[in-house]
């Protein structure tokens, strides 16, 4: 296995000043097995979560990404704890770039500011540098909620706004709402990966690179599947939960079409001496210029070790296009 020894390369998220890694940390899987969103994961001790942060940051990660949703602020609060650890051993990867979301199911845009001080307490007393509203639906408007994080950014609580989950249109509408306070939207953060292309079909990619606002893929492995071990091993999709095997696209029709795909990712990881879990990866960040950020997870620290060893190489323009003839094949 591949792990990163060379320094990484950053990029601009959006129109921002934020210089990000390729890849970032997703903490969706320290949410402590708490709410109906954390209970995907089990529950990883505060060792655990130590060491994968550790690894991640000190490998060349240079930011995380967590919710409100995620436990009800346990993701958030596990990080602080792992980072607290960093602080006080003066390590140098102590203060990474903290992106986080606001659940905006069943609320309107005065929860906004009126929850922000409880993400910042949780996050224990830091910045956060990138707060996106999770998902379009709520009891306010596009535009409510954009002044509303206007207002954070102003009131010096944040200092960029973010989406998730938003179509091209909505996207717009966010952006524009946003110029009107002198700022830009600076990411959508969305599912994509070779086995999942909606954005490419449906206008947000290229509603995005129109309009300079970065990509922040979650799924980037599409649950593991593109990792190849599903296919290796069929047996270990039994011991999926049923969500999860729904989630993935983990039916046997859905194997075999994909199977070439797959065989593509492990032949360019036999030349290139790495996983096909960070061909994909790899993928992801290069195949539309810097417009794209991934943040897998990681629940053990060798999957950590992993996802910061698909950002030490980079593919040849053939071989990405050569990956995307193969992953549109594989959703015909």
């Amino acid at each position: 296995m591949t792990t990163l020894h060379t320094a990484v390369a950053l990029r601009p998220l959006g129109q921002s000043e934020l210089m990000v890694s390729p890849l970032g940390l997703g903490c969706w899987q320290f949410s402590r097995a708490s709410g109906i969103v954390g209970k995907y994961w089990s529950n990883l001790g505060d060792d655990d979560i130590a060491a994968i942060v550790r690894t991640s940051l000190e490998g060349g990660m240079n930011w995380v990404d967590t919710a409100e949703i995620y436990g009800g602020g346990k993701s958030e609060e596990a990080l602080a704890y792992a980072l607290d650890i960093l602080q006080r051993e003066g390590n140098p990867h102590a203060q990474p770039l903290i992106a986080t979301k606001w659940w905006p199911l069943l609320r309107t845009a005065g929860s906004i500011p009126a929850t922000i001080d409880e993400r910042i307490r949780c996050l224990g007393g830091r910045s956060i540098d990138l707060y996106q509203i999770h998902q379009p639906f709520s009891l306010s408007s596009i535009a409510s909620e954009m002044k509303a994080m206007a207002g954070l950014v102003q009131a010096g609580k944040i200092r960029y706004v973010g989406v998730s989950n938003y179509s091209a249109k909505q996207m717009r509408e966010a952006h524009r709402q946003l110029q009107q306070y002198g700022l830009s939207l600076v990411a959508n953060q969305v599912k994509y990966n070779l086995l999942h292309r909606t954005i490419d079909r449906n206008g947000t990619m290229e509603t995005a690179k129109e309009l300079g606002i970065s990509i922040i893929a979650y799924s980037p492995l599409q649950q593991g599947v593109l990792t190849g071990r599903f296919h290796q091993d069929p047996a270990q999709i039994g011991r999926l939960s049923r969500i999860r095997r729904m989630q993935s696209g983990l039916g046997p029709q859905q194997l075999e079409r994909s199977r070439p795909l797959i065989g593509e990712l492990q032949a360019l990881a036999g030349k290139y001496g790495v996983t096909p879990g960070q061909i994909a990866l790899n993928w992801l960040t290069h195949y539309h210029g810097d417009t794209v950020v991934a943040i897998p997870g990681a629940s053990k620290v060798r999957h950590a070790q992993e996802n910061i060893g698909a950002m030490g190489f980079r593919m040849t323009a053939d071989e990405l296009s050569q990956l995307n003839e193969a992953s549109w094949a594989a959703l015909r």
